[in-house]
């Protein structure tokens, strides 16, 4: 019984690796990483992301501590819609939905294949 325990775990270890090695050549994750790589490679992009993140937090901030002046909203949404014009942020942006709605098609096939919800099997515990 034992051998063929190890049998099992060798072929579920080879199976994953096959798995790990198609998704990373897949289109949907060839193009977010390139995605990522433009991304690292704009300046103007980066930095527009930065001074978002930045103002989100601080928005966060204030909202626990007191209220929010209307110039601070304003200046987040501005900054926000400039995100969302930003050429190289959305083709991020798209190619890791596609990549996110990708790895969902194939845990709904393995789902299937399997009669379990695959997903949650895989998920890391918390406690």
């Amino acid at each position: 019984m034992e051998t063929n325990d190890v049998k099992i775990t060798k072929d579920l270890q080879e199976a994953v690796s096959a798995l790990a090695v198609n998704l990373g050549q897949s289109e949907p994750f060839a193009a977010y990483r390139q995605a990522i790589q433009a991304l690292e490679a704009d300046p103007r992009a980066g930095d527009l992301l930065r001074r978002l993140a930045q103002a989100q937090t601080a928005m966060r901030t204030r909202q626990s501590q007191s209220g929010i002046p209307q110039a601070d909203i304003d200046a987040l949404r501005h900054l926000q819609r400039e995100a969302q014009a930003n050429e190289t942020i959305l083709s991020f942006s798209e190619s890791q939905q596609a990549a996110i709605a990708y790895i969902r098609e194939i845990n709904q096939e393995i789902s299937q294949m399997l009669g379990v919800d695959f997903g949650a099997l895989a998920r890391r515990s918390c406690c």
